[in-house]
């Protein structure tokens, strides 16, 4: 019997656009596999249309708030339908950039050092040694990150900052970014990113031709060993399951060195768009995107 595959996308987080067109290009590839597809643009009664869906898998394209840091995951535990990508403790802990970066340092993972602040204390003055970053604690795809560097002028954020009020400040490394996804059981391969303009943002994620993609990423074998093992442990650490990916700085100014590798942070629903990182790599180790998606269906689970 042909399984019904109800694809999760849009909601109302700060990534809406960017979950419609993964959810999009998720039930295109779950429909050549053959399965049953229904499109969901999430509303709050999301509840009660899966409750008249029936479906016998969620695929959960949300990104952002609710989609995933816990709260969906925790609904679909409650109704007992199987769902792609991590449990709701694991989405949670990888949401909160302060409670995962905690979790990451305990268990030896290399990470930048930071610290929560409130708004208020941002705005008067600097809480370290410029550069540094400033990212909200509980958002994705860098949305609200802002890199503050010598010579600048301005105040970090004026009186709109549309966030919560406390953030999380950390050094800014330099160097280069890098990332690794993880399928399950291992690690795919290293992706160096190389923005045309500024930095790795929102804008250079998703607008076609602002970043350079190196896959594999250019780099001694004992380097991209490391990154590969870090991403993996992360993944473990915080109790991930199906696909994740980790993001890095890799302070190579003064030479190759892997120690120099700093995790910045999990993504427990990465992108999955046709500029996306994670169905890169799949493609690079040999594996399609129907047939990433089609893995991912067929190993949801859920907690309850």
């Amino acid at each position: 019997m042909t399984k019904h595959v109800a694809v999760l996308m849009g909601g109302w987080s700060a990534e809406r656009e960017v979950s419609l067109v993964s959810g999009r290009e998720c039930a295109v590839a779950l429909r050549k596999k053959g399965y049953g597809v229904s499109e969901i643009d999430v509303g709050r009664d999301i509840a009660a249309i899966l409750t008249r869906t029936k479906p016998d898998v969620v695929f959960n394209a949300l990104h952002g708030q609710f989609g995933e840091d816990g709260r969906i995951q925790g609904l679909l535990d409650i109704i007992g339908v199987p769902y792609t990508h991590s449990g709701m403790l694991a989405s949670a802990l990888a949401m909160n950039k302060v409670v995962a970066k905690q979790l990451f340092t305990a268990a030896g993972i290399s990470c930048p050092e930071g610290r929560k602040i409130n708004k208020e204390e941002l705005l008067k003055g600097d809480p370290l040694a410029r550069p540094y970053v400033v990212k909200p604690i509980n958002e994705g795809s860098s949305v609200g990150v802002a890199i503050i560097r010598q010579g600048d002028n301005t105040r970090p954020f004026d009186i709109s900052w549309p966030y919560a009020d406390e953030v999380m400040v950390e050094p800014f490394i330099p160097g280069r970014e890098l990332t690794v996804a993880v399928m399950g059981d291992r690690s795919l391969c290293v992706t160096e990113l190389r923005p045309k303009t500024g930095f790795y943002d929102y804008s250079a994620k998703y607008e076609e031709g602002q970043t350079l993609h190196i896959c594999p990423a250019d780099l001694p074998e004992n380097v991209s060993r490391r990154a590969l093992d870090m991403a993996f442990a992360a993944h473990q650490v915080l109790g991930c399951r199906g696909v994740s990916r980790s993001d890095f700085r890799y302070d190579d100014t003064q030479g190759h060195n892997p120690e120099k590798i700093m995790l910045l942070e999990i993504n427990t629903q990465p992108g999955m768009t046709p500029l996306s990182l994670v169905p890169e790599q799949a493609r690079h180790c040999g594996i399609s995107f129907p047939d990433l998606v089609s893995w991912m269906v067929e190993s949801a689970t859920c907690d309850a």
